[in-house]
């Protein structure tokens, strides 16, 4: 299995690709866009050098993960991942998103992310997909909630450079295939 190109009613994901590289430095280089990932812009080296070859590491694409490179009408937004656990044995994955500032508040993370959730639950016939982001940030909660997901823990860490908020932790939240399926028309 490979993964698909996929659509929505306004968006086109298609395997992320290494060609692809100068849209996420550019993604990445936005500091609103990295305010609860690093709280700082990302270097084009860092992209490049250490993000790139881990978004497009060929053993997910194997399963049918991995990212996806999302476009409205053409236009780069941004990108959605399904990254396996435990290598894929557990039948778990993660979900991820990131997006252009101008594509936020349009709906298109929701709308992604449930394209990307119908693959991995009906295609790939995962188990659970979990997400986490900073406590604080609600956008990004509302788009999990509005997905189904619930929210199962609150996980405080430790970070050497902790990011304004981080003392309220990480939340991670849950959707199983069966809670997936019941919530589908």
């Amino acid at each position: 299995m490979s993964r698909p190109h996929l659509r929505t009613p306004r968006l086109e994901l298609r395997p992320l690709q290494a060609d692809d590289s100068d849209l996420l430095v550019e993604l990445d280089g936005d500091p609103d866009v990295m305010e609860f990932l690093t709280g700082r812009p990302t270097e084009a080296r860092e992209v490049i050098e250490v993000w790139m070859p881990r978004r497009t590491e060929p053993a997910h694409d194997a399963l049918g993960l991995g990212y996806w490179s999302a476009f409205e009408e053409g236009d780069f937004v941004g990108w959605f991942c399904l990254t396996p656990d435990d290598g894929g044995a557990s039948g778990a994955a993660e979900l991820g998103y990131r997006l252009r500032r101008r594509a936020w508040g349009r709906g298109l993370a929701t709308e992604g992310a449930r394209r990307v959730l119908e693959h991995g639950f009906g295609t790939v016939g995962l188990e659970t997909i979990r997400a986490e982001t900073m406590a604080v940030n609600v956008r990004s909660r509302a788009v999990l909630e509005r997905l189904g997901m619930r929210h199962v823990r609150t996980d405080v860490r430790d970070w050497d450079e902790p990011l304004p908020g981080a003392e309220l932790g990480e939340v991670v939240y849950e959707l199983t295939a069966a809670e997936f399926a019941a919530t589908r028309p």
